[in-house]
């Protein structure tokens, strides 16, 4: 991780939702400093004092402007199937934020999630495409390509801000906060300095009820797919909807390690479940569990299921909730389409 990267993370930690006007109002100094440094910082590949790097096959980039999840890793798997539809033979590096290594590492459907991160883990089971994670992304372009030599493009999981790695095609990944305050961080939550205008080759992708910025884009879809029980979904069974709808009634306790955990809880009171919310830190790493050691039946999203195993949690049903995240044809086609134009021979 470079410093800009080491810093935005630092000024994450400071940064939480909903922040008061005048919290806010006290960390813009803070705010000024990072914008000047993440300026300067792009200000050396702008005049070249800095070359980013190319992979050996074209790079779709996959990112956001604003901290915490706005749903790049969904918009991540539904872009690797599109490919494959397509044609094309995609694979998936990332940074694997969390992990305790700053080596190289192909991700595995056994490797630990301490080790590669527990979102590039989550798309490696859902996709089954190649994954490798690295400290600085252009490594990990070059060993997935050298391992898998089948392999004609990368998806790059939050790619955004990392601009030694050269990129084709860019997904700009907005949620229902939009710009936010349309402060940097920590007194808004900005990760960079708000371009003008759409940069060239990026498609915007809104995974809200409505666009929520004034950049012209598409509208993903989402629902809840369904529910199975925890060690089904590591033996690769698929979630069905009635599984879930059987639960109504219950007294379902539902955690979530998330950005946005409340999102997942409206879905599932959406439905008619009657949940008592459990709120986790992003990346909770589950080395205790957060539940009592009675709860009955338990309900996690997929990235809270790849730390879970059945024999960690007792005579407690968890029930893995998966989601159905779709994008519109035309936007697929649209991103497909400027992919095969910046195709490097």
């Amino acid at each position: 991780m470079g410093w800009a990267e080491h810093l935005e993370a630092g000024l994450q930690r400071l940064w939480w939702r909903p922040r008061p006007s005048l919290v806010a109002h006290s960390l813009r100094p803070l705010a000024w400093c990072f914008g000047a440094l993440t300026a300067l910082h792009r200000a050396g590949y702008a005049v070249g004092w800095r070359r980013a790097e190319s992979a050996p096959v074209p790079v779709l980039v996959v990112g956001n402007l604003v901290a915490g999840g706005a749903g790049k890793t969904p918009t991540v798997m539904a872009l690797v199937q599109a490919l494959r539809q397509a044609g094309w033979t995609p694979g998936v590096i990332s940074r694997g934020h969390g992990r305790r290594l700053d080596a190289v590492v192909e991700v595995r459907s056994d490797s630990p999630v301490e080790t590669v991160g527990d979102e590039p883990l989550l798309i490696h089971l859902r996709t089954r495409a190649p994954v490798w994670v690295a400290r600085q992304r252009i490594e990990a372009a070059r060993a997935l390509c050298a391992a898998h030599a089948e392999v004609d493009v990368l998806v790059a999981d939050d790619g955004l801000q990392h601009l030694a790695l050269a990129r084709d095609v860019q997904v700009l990944v907005f949620d229902e906060r939009g710009f936010g305050n349309g402060l940097l961080l920590p007194a808004g939550p900005l990760r960079q300095p708000l371009p003008q205008h759409v940069p060239v080759n990026t498609h915007v992708l809104y995974n809200a009820e409505r666009p929520s910025a004034l950049w012209p884009g598409a509208l993903a879809t989402r629902a809840l797919a369904g529910a199975v029980p925890l060690q089904d979904w590591w033996q690769g069974k698929a979630a069905t909807m009635p599984a879930l709808l059987d639960l109504r009634g219950r007294a379902l306790l539902a955690a979530a390690g998330m950005a946005a955990p409340e999102r997942f809880f409206a879905m599932l009171r959406g439905l008619g479940l009657l949940i008592t919310p459990l709120p986790l830190p992003d990346h909770f790493d589950y080395a205790e569990l957060p539940w009592p050691a009675d709860a009955a039946d338990v309900l996690v999203t997929e990235k809270d299921a790849v730390k879970l195993r059945s024999g960690q949690v007792g005579r407690t049903r968890v029930w893995v909730v998966t989601l159905d995240f779709r994008l519109p044809e035309d936007f697929a086609a649209a991103v497909l389409h400027n992919l095969r134009l910046s195709h490097r021979p």
